[in-house]
């Protein structure tokens, strides 16, 4: 009903203010509510200014994901051979009659985009709200996030020309909405440091490490080297958001305590986007950028890596930075080889077009030799860390099959951490690579949760590591953390350092990683057969023999994957 007095509206300010005759309209995009937590508590102010992206009919995805997933397929002719940036740009270059279509569309209505990719598949431009409702047939209002307070501008629908349809994809922002509990590691005081004891032997896991995880238990649970890296083109990219500060001075120490075998003054290279910074004031170091920057330097030892930080130039909420920055390295001549992201959100905040859209952009770096890496999120079947649920909600971009999503796993032995998000995604179908595995799975769990989660959907996390007790130095202080953000970074180190030995033997690095860990490297992982995730009033699911939802195939086995790998 709010639709149609919305084109009443239009139909009549446009009749009155503009002689050209007036495109028809189709419903293009519709939610039926705001997402859970979001209240609408107004009209949007007339001159709020939007920044608007639409994203333009790409000429051959379908092309582009056979491509990736020939170069990503062990048992492939063509595995290792990665594709450039020019390859990949002409599988998702909209045509011209697309950018023509489009172009005249906003200039009839006195507005110029300007490409956001360099492919072009992106366009992006400012309007005012009252000029977008107009546009889009819409009625932008203002939401409020209950537990934040945090506001943001949304409409539950809108409209594009029927005439159009086939050109554009989505605009956005419209109906995918922030994540306000995007949320960082809590660090906390130990009573007393286990630094001291972490002493190794070659057999035997330090008894410290049942309560205090560090680089020393990492390499002893995992069997991760020493050895320095060698190869300076194979680059570990960990990515920043929400003025989150990776500090160099807290680096230092965490190296002169905890990897006293390597030179303290290791550090990092920096890139920025969307305004973002770095700053080096210790009062200002963020958390979850310290524990992402000090277990892949301290992890993954002597591999360049680079902090890039993305700034917030954007309308607001992590979509748009997730979506820059994979831009951004798309844009790259030669980007990094491992990409590790700690932050994510519920699925259900987002359209599910502009979803697949972020997952094609992910296999466009795929295809070029990237491994993306994300932490699964930390609130077990209730998706980024809430429990107001009935159905178990997955994570965003967990369910995307195109990267690798991380788990956690606590204690010596290790058992699933009951924080560990996972299950099915809502979205994205089940791949093939991981079809066998989660068909044993469901056959064993039987008649537990049904109904709660989407049999048929691409199931998560892929892999896990440890994410429980994390000791970090933060603001000077040394502190442990928790959460699926120390497990994301810690299997991205141990993937960069397989892509170092590669590399060094003339081979290409791994690149998009799931066929390769569901086929080749699927007995190189330490099975989690124990814990759960619970959530939504539920027990969650439980870890089993083999994949499962919680701990996926399980933590790594460093020579086994390097085996797996060839070498």
């Amino acid at each position: 009903m709010v639709a149609t007095s919305i084109i009443a509206f239009s139909l009549f300010t446009l009749a009155l203010g503009n002689p050209m005759q007036r495109r028809a309209m189709k419903l293009h995009e519709a939610r039926q509510g705001a997402p859970e937590g979001f209240t609408q508590v107004g009209s949007a102010s007339p001159s709020a200014t939007l920044r608007m992206r639409v994203a333009l009919a790409q000429s051959n995805p379908a092309g582009l994901t056979d491509a990736l997933m020939d170069v990503s397929t062990p048992d492939s002719a063509n595995y290792g051979q990665h594709l450039t940036k020019e390859d990949v740009d002409k599988f998702v270059a909209p045509s011209a009659d697309t950018l023509s279509a489009v172009n005249a569309w906003l200039a009839e209505n006195d507005l110029t985009a300007t490409p956001l990719t360099s492919a072009g598949d992106w366009l992006g431009f400012e309007v005012s709200v009252e000029k977008a409702n107009e546009l889009l047939d819409a009625q932008f209002v203002t939401f409020k996030h209950d537990e934040t307070g945090d506001e943001t501008i949304r409409t539950l629908a809108y409209s594009i020309p029927a005439d159009l349809q086939s050109h554009i994809e989505l605009v956005h922002p419209t109906i995918s909405f922030p994540n306000p509990l995007a949320k960082v590691p809590v660090f906390s005081t130990p009573a007393k440091s286990n630094v001291a004891q972490a002493n190794l032997t070659s057999d035997a896991v330090p008894a410290s490490c049942a309560s205090t995880i560090t680089p020393a238990c990492l390499q002893a649970l995992y069997s991760i080297p020493t050895t320095r890296a060698t190869q300076s083109s194979n680059v570990l990219a960990v990515s920043g958001f929400i003025e989150q500060f990776a500090n160099q001075a807290d680096l230092k120490q965490f190296l002169t305590a905890l990897r006293p075998d390597i030179a303290s003054t290791t550090t990092f290279t920096l890139q920025t986007l969307d305004g973002g910074t770095n700053s080096q004031t210790r009062s200002q170091a963020g958390i979850e950028a310290n524990l992402d920057i000090q277990y892949t330097i301290g992890v993954a030892t002597g591999v360049p890596t680079v902090f890039i930080s993305v700034g917030e130039q954007f309308q607001d909420g992590g979509l748009e930075g997730f979506l820059d920055i994979i831009n951004f390295l798309n844009g790259e001549t030669n980007p990094p080889h491992v990409l590790t992201t700690s932050y994510g959100q519920n699925e259900n905040t987002i359209s599910s077009t502009l979803a697949n859209r972020l997952c094609t952009a992910y296999q466009q770096l795929g295809a070029r030799g990237t491994s993306i890496l994300f932490a699964s999120g930390d609130g077990g079947v209730a998706g980024s860390q809430t429990t107001r649920c009935t159905t178990f909600l997955p994570t965003f971009p967990s369910g995307c099959p195109f990267m690798t999503s991380v788990g956690a796993t606590t204690g010596v032995p290790e058992t699933s951490a009951s924080f560990s998000s996972g299950g099915f995604s809502n979205v994205f179908t089940r791949p093939s690579y991981q079809s066998a595995a989660v068909t044993s799975y469901l056959n064993r769990l039987g008649t537990t949760n049904s109904g709660k989660f989407n049999t048929a959907g691409r199931a998560f996390p892929d892999v896990a590591a440890m994410g429980d007790n994390v000791e970090i130095v933060f603001q000077g202080s040394t502190g442990l953390v928790a959460g699926t953000s120390c497990s994301s970074p810690i299997f991205a180190s141990i993937i960069s350092l397989i892509n170092d030995r590669l590399i060094a033997a003339g081979r290409s690095p791994l690149g998009f990683l799931n066929p390769f860990l569901y086929s080749t490297a699927a007995s190189a992982f330490n099975d989690i057969t124990t814990g759960s995730n619970p959530g939504c009033n539920t027990n969650g699911f439980p870890a089993l023999s083999g994949w499962d939802p919680v701990t996926g195939l399980g933590t790594p086995n460093f020579p086994a994957l390097l085996a797996a790998a060839g070498l």
